[in-house]
């Protein structure tokens, strides 16, 4: 698939936008997927990594659950390279392997637990249509959560849902050695 070109040096971006190529750099110590390519506008890729920051390191989402609520996001969107960057860190979190396995495999929602079965529905059911969640999925989390994580649980599904469209549309791989979602 044809790309744009990457945007991997300061002296790429207009001078007077080199300000948000700095604050990327300051926090992911590289340029990366896909700012390499939002960098073609500054403020979208500026804006984007500062929301993906906040989601990722900010929130009051516990690890796992957001974890959980990622991976699932990666997966409906069918983006490997999200995925793979995603994987470890649900292990990490401590999301059980088969939570993992059933949502990378597609697998029947059976052998998840309660909670993780009300994350992974609300996901699903967001991002399959009719894009609506039904109210019994919603309201189950929301007892479990309260109101301001499910604020942050949707727009970190959001955030996330937004990174899988612009790996996807750029054509990024998966990393070599990294986990590969199956077709």
């Amino acid at each position: 698939m044809p790309q744009m070109p990457r945007i991997t040096e300061r002296e790429q971006v207009p001078e007077g936008q080199r300000h948000h190529y700095d604050s990327i750099i300051a926090t992911r110590k590289e340029i990366g997927a896909p700012y390499y390519f939002l960098l073609h506008c500054p403020d979208l890729a500026a804006r984007t990594a500062h929301l993906l920051a906040y989601c990722r390191f900010e929130s009051s989402l516990p690890e796992d659950l957001k974890e959980l609520a990622v991976c699932t996001a990666a997966r409906e969107m069918d983006c490997s390279y999200e995925w793979a960057a995603h994987e470890g860190d649900a292990q990490k979190a401590g999301v059980r392997e088969e939570a993992i396995s059933i949502i990378r495999d597609r697998k029947d929602q059976s052998g998840l637990t309660t909670e993780e079965a009300r994350v992974v529905s609300f996901v699903q059911e967001m991002l399959r249509p009719p894009h609506r969640v039904s109210r019994t999925t919603f309201q189950g989390l929301l007892d479990a959560i309260g109101e301001t994580q499910m604020a942050e649980l949707t727009g970190t599904v959001g955030a996330y849902v937004g990174l899988a469209c612009s790996l996807n549309a750029f054509d990024v791989h998966t990393p070599e050695g990294r986990p590969v979602l199956p077709t």
